[in-house]
């Protein structure tokens, strides 16, 4: 249930950033959760892009732009080790994709929210860690 959610002042991002970063986003999440490089998992892992509007976002300093992405995943799925990798990977993926450079760092803030078990469904039916991680060691890899 890997889900990652950008949200960008509308015009923060390049042209080419814009087209590429849900994907990107959602493959950095994958990678560091650790999930099978299979059609299945890359269909699971949901990526948004919320556009705001101009002037939603300011600070009390500046109104240069920051961004806010937010991953919601099953309890347990993350190391320590891993949430680092996942912060730092998609941290850069942002940057990249708005055309900014490592300076501009602290204006991305990553959220890990950990879904407790048992407090998600899909397909009508409550999916626990367990049955995804049984799910991945069955699912042969096509990448």
């Amino acid at each position: 249930m890997p889900m990652i959610r950008l949200t960008a002042p509308a015009g923060a991002l390049t042209e080419q950033g814009r087209q590429s970063i849900q994907r990107d986003l959602a493959a950095v999440l994958l990678r560091w959760e650790g999930a099978p490089d299979t059609a299945f998992f890359r269909g699971q892992a949901w990526s948004y892009l919320v556009d705001l509007p101009d002037g939603a976002q300011i600070t009390a300093g500046d109104d240069a732009p920051r961004f806010l992405v937010e991953v919601n995943v099953p309890q347990g799925a993350l190391s320590e080790r891993r949430k680092a990798g996942l912060v730092e990977e998609a941290t850069k993926s942002v940057l990249a994709a708005a055309g900014l450079g490592p300076n501009d760092a602290l204006r991305v803030w990553v959220l890990v929210h950990e879904q407790p078990d048992g407090t998600w469904g899909a397909g009508g039916s409550v999916i626990r860690y367990a049955d995804l991680v049984a799910l991945a060691k069955g699912q042969p890899t096509d990448a």
